[in-house]
């Protein structure tokens, strides 16, 4: 199965943080296809460079994208149009403004893929086609 991660997971691969058994055993089945958005990878080299967040290992930030795929396993997914069209649909959503988060779920939707995140916002976004899969302790 496909499956797209957003930055807060992302982070939390990286840094060894809470991650539940159901997302860990998807991220382990190695008959899953795990994608990271673009836009996931970008707040994540923003983070580190801002010092926001502190991965567990040492890493470049010329690196992420190689640490990503090579370490993590994951594919990065890039932003296309299609994605952006889904994004400029998408009802507001009271409390919830993030645009790199909108986007991130603008391309679950026109991907058709389940999104797994530990955010509490995403749930919202059910209504609008988002398949997802929550990370919650």
């Amino acid at each position: 199965m496909r499956y797209l991660i957003d930055s807060n997971l992302l982070i939390d691969a990286t840094s060894k943080a809470y991650i539940s058994d159901k997302i860990s055993d998807i991220l382990a089945d190695y008959e899953n296809i795990i994608y990271v958005s673009s836009e996931s990878v970008k707040e994540f080299i923003h983070w580190l460079q801002s010092s926001k967040v502190t991965p567990k290992i040492k890493l470049q930030v010329v690196d992420v994208i190689d640490f990503i795929e090579n370490t993590l396993g994951f594919e990065v997914k890039y932003i296309a149009k299609e994605h952006l069209r889904t994004m400029s649909k998408l009802d507001k959503v009271e409390g919830h403004n993030d645009p790199s988060d909108r986007l991130i779920i603008a391309q679950a939707i026109t991907e058709n893929l389940p999104l797994i995140s530990s955010d509490r916002e995403f749930p919202k976004y059910v209504n609008m086609g988002l398949n997802f899969i929550p990370n919650y302790r």
